[in-house]
């Protein structure tokens, strides 16, 4: 795989309408640039990304260690097989991966950079998006008959950051993964790194490889599963079928796996606690009680799985380059950290490994005709449109699989759409909700701290399909795949006729009964 390299800042021709306009240009907007270009071609598009560079999440997290937490032929696009050695990929070969791809395709051309999407209008008379974006010190604005939102569901300009009391005592650095200095050296220091998910397992093997002593400090466990760097089947397939077909046979495979794990898990929970027992105090050292340090209160896959490439976690506690706390935080002190226990960590540098704090759709503020969209109120259709909302899509990928798996159904699912509303004469398509009292719940049934802060700012989920969020790339192939797109819940509307009403998304009584109280160290994934 390349080296990662910008793609140019400015694509080659600007206009002020286009047929489809893509917001953010990371991995799912570049995605969803390539299904529309090939599943119509007359389309125009361009994508507009709030910072200067293409690649999203894997562009902007420059810590050590950064790599996916998925296996690379399921979080891979299935139009571009990953001919990488790696099954669990490093960010660097991630983001050359996504720049190749939208290189290859001429994607890239139409990208517009340093573009940061404020709000959008719908006008149902006119059938178009009036788009709002800040660029170069002032506000432009374009137009779209369909606006698909490609920008994940984090802050890009921060994570999140919980206040430790004694923060401003600590005579050391402190930082957070999101925010990560160029210039850091970590050879020779004593470094705790705060946390218990995705950025703390990988952080700690990537620090102490770079000659640091490293603690890793969590007030509640995880669930960590070491994993194989290299998939000898997946290998296999590709030296005797090519790369197109062997990328789609590994897919496949690893699309059961998944699903199998992860029915395993939700099924007997118990038996999946032991199972994941059983291989972390193999490949722990004797020094490390398994039962401390990685006893989760929740069951697995509550929150998502941290995965481990070639147990690197295990081998920095084996060589005692890292070592692991349990332990709640009383303060920080000059020195490190004081626990509630009453112990003392020496600390030259700290870092808060604590999550991501959600934005949906980057912020955007969206009306129609006038009227803002509230976004809450909303029910979330097939998991990419929102009731009420015309023509407007958004990119949520799975959140016990591979984000890349959903978004490539969606975006052929959206394809199909599209293709309705042309053999119709329609120029609207709206999810339409025509039942007032309909059964609401959270979008994401998921405990990470980042998703229970940010339930209350989210569209909703109904008790069924369509309105149901699928988890499952299975269920998801039975109705977006091969489900009727003229279902009569998504309405399509010709040119100058009225939007059909939508009720409003009722309050959820209670969230959840058994969910723990939102953490900052919770199991954060890496958003695409």
């Amino acid at each position: 795989m390349s080296s990662p390299t910008a793609a140019p800042t400015s694509p080659a021709t600007e206009t002020s309408h286009v047929d489809v306009l893509i917001v953010g240009a990371g991995l799912s907007g570049i995605g969803a640039a390539r299904h529309l270009q090939k599943g119509h071609p007359e389309r125009s598009f361009a994508l507009l990304e709030g910072r200067a560079a293409s690649g999203g999440t894997w562009d902007l997290f420059r810590y050590p260690g950064i790599r996916s937490d998925s296996d690379l032929s399921t979080f891979a696009y299935d139009f571009k097989p990953w001919t990488g050695a790696k099954a669990i990929a490093d960010g660097e070969d991630i983001l050359a991966y996504i720049r190749e791809a939208a290189s290859e395709t001429g994607v890239d051309r139409h990208i517009r950079y340093d573009h940061r999407v404020t709000s959008a209008s719908f006008s149902t008379a006119d059938a178009l998006w009036t788009v709002r974006a800040q660029h170069a010190g002032r506000e432009i604005e374009l137009t779209a008959s369909w606006l698909f939102c490609a920008s994940g569901y984090y802050r890009y300009d921060e994570g999140f950051s919980p206040t430790f009391p004694g923060a401003e005592d600590f005579a050391g650095e402190i930082i957070h993964p999101q925010l990560w200095p160029e210039d850091f050296e970590a050879d020779g220091k004593e470094i705790v790194v705060v946390g218990s998910g995705a950025t703390a397992v990988t952080l700690v093997p990537a620090l102490a490889k770079q000659g640091a002593h490293v603690t890793m400090l969590q007030r509640s466990p995880s669930y960590v599963l070491p994993l194989p760097s290299t998939d000898p089947i997946g290998d296999r397939f590709r030296k005797w079928f090519g790369d197109s077909r062997g990328h789609r046979l590994t897919r496949q495979k690893n699309i059961e796996q998944q699903r199998l794990l992860y029915a395993f898990c939700q099924k007997f929970p118990g038996q999946a606690r032991k199972w994941i027992r059983g291989i972390n105090k193999k490949f722990l050292p004797d020094h490390i009680d398994v039962d401390v340090h990685f006893n989760p209160k929740y069951d697995p896959w509550d929150q998502r799985l941290c995965a481990v490439p070639h147990g690197d976690l295990f081998r920095a506690f084996q060589k005692k380059s890292a070592d692991i706390v349990t332990d709640g935080i009383e303060r920080f002190t000059k020195d490190g950290i004081l626990t509630a226990s009453g112990k003392e960590i020496p600390a030259d540098v700290i870092i808060t490994a604590t999550g991501l704090n959600m934005l949906l759709f980057g912020g955007l503020q969206l009306d129609v005709d006038g009227t803002p969209v509230q976004i809450p109120e909303t029910l979330a259709y097939k998991g990419f449109m929102g009731s009420g909302v015309p023509n407007f899509s958004f990119a949520i990928g799975y959140t016990n699989s591979s984000w890349t798996l959903k978004i490539d159904l969606v975006c052929k699912y959206l394809n199909r759409v599209l293709t309705q509303m042309d053999e119709g004469g329609y120029a609207i398509a709206v999810p339409v909700n025509d039942d007032a009292d309909v059964e609401t719940r959270p979008l994401m049934d998921f405990k990470a701290g980042y998703v229970l802060r940010a339930l209350d700012k989210m569209p909703k989920q109904g008790p069924s399909a369509p309105w149901h969020l699928a988890m499952s790339y299975r269920e998801d192939e039975k109705h977006l795949r091969k489900g009727k797109v003229d279902d009569g819940v998504l309405r399509f509307v010709r040119k100058g006729a009225a939007l059909p009403t939508s009720y409003p998304a009722p309050p959820i009584a209670k969230i959840t009964e058994d969910a723990p109280a939102p953490t900052d160290a919770g199991a954060e994934a890496v958003a695409a």
